[in-house]
């Protein structure tokens, strides 16, 4: 797929960058003009991610976060959202609905939520090397509804 535009944003995996990424994730996707349900679901999707990073990769440590937005061929947004914390030992269980490594407060719903709200969700993560998360969400323009 051609690459049309992007951008990358590196941050602290800082709570409060969370709000910051998904409003920048959702101003990046305006110029395919989404539907107001398109933009909720591109915030939900990027604040799991990032809520993620903050919570799991670095739970005792302010580490990096990346999230790279891109428009490919089709009106297709591809997010990823990278760190290089503690990493996923099984990735397959980690995306088990209710599965958390967190505490008593954590629903373990986070990769679930991720993947409802957009077409396609990848994750690869090694230990000790960190997580990347890629979602793909096609954007119907609004005329064409």
């Amino acid at each position: 797929m051609r690459i049309l535009n992007y951008i990358k944003i590196d941050f602290p995996s800082k709570s409060a960058n969370e709000g910051f990424a998904r409003n920048a994730a959702a101003i990046f996707a305006a110029q395919l003009d989404p539907t107001t349900d398109e933009i909720g679901d591109v915030k939900t999707a990027v604040s799991e991610a990032v809520t993620n990073c903050v919570i799991h990769a670095y739970p005792n440590a302010i580490g990096k976060i990346q999230m790279r937005c891109r428009i490919l061929d089709g009106n297709v947004l591809e997010i990823a959202v990278k760190d290089w914390g503690v990493g996923i030992a099984d990735v397959d269980k980690a995306r088990e609905p209710l599965f958390t490594t967190g505490d008593a407060e954590r629903s373990g719903m986070g990769f679930s939520m991720m993947e409802g709200f957009t077409d396609q969700l990848s994750v690869r993560s090694s230990p000790g090397k960190g997580t990347t998360v890629i979602m793909k969400k096609r954007i119907y323009s609004k005329d064409a509804k």
